[in-house]
């Protein structure tokens, strides 16, 4: 089954890269919404066309709803680590994304001045200014980069609509380092075909790339619930952190998450 969250504002929850951490969901509630469709995603397929029957937030309604929560969350003496857009895709799809993230930042300087505004993005509009500008505001601009080459993209993300590899790394490093590079590493068939981001080809690329983007941190990490499709494999703590080893010879802040 999907794994969705069917509120706009949700939790905190406990995540294993951010603590305690509010989620903002941008997308809609009862379905996902999103430019890719990753083999692993916990949200399930995306659906096709990706774009019709949408219903999103307001930006004035996450504005009212995220003050509410967090007036709440400060009565109780429980405010997070961590204010975090994610949710049922890909948040940066949201129309008003740009206003939202400045409406959050006010919020949390009101009221939880020491949470981290973050986002849990696919990397694919980076290239619009304006998705790429209010991305450079937030204190943890988590991207996603989940493969080397770009054949292996294709087949772990599987964009739903045109799409250019070499540019979204280019654009990646137009962050000059003002971000922070996320990766699952797995294996396995699919559709007939092996897949597999952990081989020293891809993880070379892979490497390659984060010399020329140069985050200022990399999260790796394995399966954690389960995938739309099957026979996915969960890579061991111990084959991750040899990956591990190897971002660190770049001189390169990386943790693995398992």
């Amino acid at each position: 089954m999907p794994f969705l969250f069917h509120d706009v504002i949700f939790g905190p929850v406990r995540s294993r890269r951010l603590g305690l951490s509010l989620g903002i969901n941008l997308l809609p509630l009862h379905r996902k919404f999103c430019s890719f469709n990753c083999i692993y995603c916990e949200c399930g397929w995306t659906p096709a066309p990706a774009r019709e029957g949408m219903e999103l937030p307001s930006r004035a309604e996450v504005a009212s709803f995220l003050e509410e929560k967090l007036k709440q969350l400060a009565k109780e003496n429980y405010l997070p680590d961590a204010i975090t857009y994610a949710g049922n895709g890909e948040p940066t799809l949201h129309p008003d994304f740009s206003g939202i993230v400045d409406d959050t930042t006010k919020l949390r300087n009101r009221y939880s001045p020491h949470s981290k505004v973050s986002v849990l993005s696919n990397a694919s509009r980076i290239h619009d200014p304006f998705v790429f500008e209010a991305l450079l505001k937030l204190d943890n601009n988590i991207l996603k980069l989940d493969a080397g080459s770009e054949e292996t993209f294709r087949v772990l993300n599987n964009p739903v609509e045109s799409f250019d590899f070499a540019r979204m790394i280019s654009d990646l490093e137009r962050f000059k380092g003002n971000l922070i590079i996320q990766t699952m590493f797995l294996r396995g068939v699919y559709n007939g075909m092996t897949v597999d981001n952990t081989t020293s080809g891809e993880v070379g690329e892979w490497i390659g790339h984060l010399k020329a983007i140069r985050p200022k941190a990399v999260m790796i990490y394995p399966i954690e619930r389960a995938t739309p499709a099957q026979g996915l494999e969960k890579i061991r703590r111990q084959e991750l952190e040899k990956i591990a080893v190897l971002v660190r010879k770049e001189g390169l802040e990386v943790k693995v998450y398992d």
